[in-house]
């Protein structure tokens, strides 16, 4: 049976540690699909910490855009996290002013494949980030990027069957 079930909130709130929580509740050997592009140094720990966290009845797939090619079926996966994946739909072909993104178009590309991924039958755990929650930024680049993502996580949480918020650590339930 096929379940979609997203966690959002802010940066530190607990949504990662959550989302392995819950899996491991669901099944002793889950699947943590991470979705990160290694920028620089400090990521690249970050990256090793969650790893070591996780600890060693997770199968790891690192995967930056094509998720769907990967084969989930009857497993429940963890995909950390859908605002690292939309960035690197977002900065597609070595586009990377604010002028030459298209936002509808990197839109309609996440989309399809979100659809893609999870025509499986799997239990889907997305994580995100809830930016849109501050001001509105002062620069093009960042509101292009925030409109995408407040509209791709709409487009998830619509198709989900549950969502979470994460305040401080605490899940809350929206949906």
């Amino acid at each position: 049976m096929k379940r979609i079930i997203l966690i959002t909130g802010g940066q530190r709130s607990g949504k990662s540690a959550y989302a392995e929580q819950l899996a491991l509740s669901l099944d002793a050997h889950p699947i943590y699909m991470a979705t990160a592009h290694i920028w620089d140094e400090e990521f690249r720990l970050r990256v090793i910490q969650h790893q070591r966290r996780r600890g060693g009845q997770w199968e790891n797939i690192e995967e930056e855009r094509l998720l769907s090619k990967h084969c989930i079926y009857n497993k429940v996966c963890v995909i950390d996290c859908l605002t690292l994946w939309y960035t690197n739909f977002f900065y597609d072909d070595g586009k990377n002013t604010a002028e030459e993104i298209d936002v509808q178009e990197v839109l309609s590309d996440l989309k399809d494949e979100f659809d893609r991924f999870t025509q499986q039958e799997a239990t889907f755990i997305f994580v995100t980030n809830e930016i849109g929650s501050g001001g509105v930024s002062d620069h093009l680049l960042q509101r292009k990027f925030t409109d995408l993502e407040g509209w791709m996580n709409q487009y998830v949480a619509q198709r989900a069957d549950e969502v979470i918020l994460m305040v401080a650590g605490i899940p809350v339930k929206i949906k």
